[in-house]
């Protein structure tokens, strides 16, 4: 999580914190003015498609052999397709 802090001279200082440990003893004195978990934006179906596709180059060594190769390079595609749905 994000803390900030602000100083007597209205300096402003941000840092991360665990939120269990102490905090560091240069922010002694200095007034909290936030304390901010950080956002967890979850992955689009694209990054996650992505992600769990076969390498490129496996896609298109299988393409290029075709046959067997190609239509087991289809299943794991159309596979990765059904379990990341496009919204």
């Amino acid at each position: 999580m994000m803390i900030a802090f602000t100083d007597t001279h209205d300096g402003y200082y941000q840092f991360d914190w665990d939120g269990v440990s102490a905090l560091p003893e240069w922010s002694k004195g200095m007034t909290q003015i936030a304390v901010v978990a950080p956002t967890v934006v979850p992955p689009t179906y694209q990054q996650l498609r992505a992600a769990a596709y076969p390498p490129i180059g496996d896609q298109l060594d299988a393409l290029w052999k075709g046959g067997a190769d190609e239509a087991a390079m289809l299943e794991m595609v159309l596979a990765v397709k059904a379990k990341y749905p496009k919204p």
